[in-house]
């Protein structure tokens, strides 16, 4: 099952339904920065309220790490939720959003589409998403060959080497976010761009986006933008509940979002 159709499928199981509140748990300062320690730890901040939907984090994403711009993979994509006046939840990512939404149809798959007119919309919205950086990776643990490791800084490296593409970390991930790399055949996901941020650069997606709704910043150093945003503000990690300590916090994280 590709990334469409668990959207598909999972979005029409929400519906009528009550979720734990560990779906959108607003996650405690206090519970944020206990035991963080000096130095660095990469994390990511992503402003829902902001994102459009465009596309361009997506397109930069592709270009800046050699993932094939036609193939329907990418290390960071964008989620259209549509909530419709009759109770339904419906979402979609075509192409992870690479050429953003330009319509009110939601992408079903395999060539389906549901139109949805404007006066049948009760609310509507996009959700970027990325490799979460978990403090407690399952994709590390897995690993037989020790190809996907965790950086002294949190941040989860491929080395595509060492990788033999047996796709434990891609079963063990519970966000989705690794796939197979279609011309190098290894494990593939997001990594904060980490051969730029290194060099003191934002990441490709951060830098691309024009309305700020992405930031990367350090979540050790009280002074950072982004730390001070999750210090003071209402953030929320996607699956909360799996425990493994995701590292990318979302402003106005609705409970749709699965």
């Amino acid at each position: 099952m590709n990334r469409r159709d668990f959207l598909k499928y999972s979005a029409k199981g929400i519906a009528g339904l009550t979720l734990p509140l560990s779906t959108i748990e607003i996650v405690s300062p206090g519970e944020i920065f206990a035991d963080k320690g000096s130095g660095t730890r990469w994390v990511f901040l992503v402003d829902t309220y902001k994102c459009t939907g465009c596309g361009l984090c997506v397109k930069a994403c592709k270009l800046e790490n050699e993932v094939p711009y036609e193939a329907n993979v990418t290390r960071t994509w964008v989620e259209r939720y549509v909530l419709t006046k009759d109770g339904k939840v419906w979402a979609d990512t075509p192409k992870g959003a690479r050429d953003g939404f330009i319509t009110n149809k939601i992408d079903l798959g395999e060539g389906r589409f549901q139109d949805i007119k404007n006066e049948d919309i009760q609310k509507a919205f996009f959700v970027p998403k990325l490799c979460n950086q978990c403090e407690y990776p399952p994709c590390v643990q897995v690993c037989p060959v020790g190809a996907t490791y965790q950086a002294a800084d949190g941040v989860v490296l491929v080395d595509r080497n060492w990788c033999i593409g047996c796709g434990y970390c891609i079963m063990a991930c519970p966000y989705g976010v690794r796939f197979f790399h279609p011309v190098y055949k290894v494990a593939e996901k997001c990594n904060f761009c980490y051969h730029r941020i290194n060099k003191g650069l934002k990441t490709a997606c951060v830098q691309a986006c024009p309305f700020g709704a992405r930031m990367i910043g350090n979540i050790r150093d009280p002074e950072d933008p982004v730390s001070k945003v999750i210090r003071n503000g209402r953030v929320g990690v996607i699956k909360d509940e799996f425990g493994t300590m995701p590292q990318v916090y979302y402003i106005g994280l609705s409970r749709e979002v699965v």
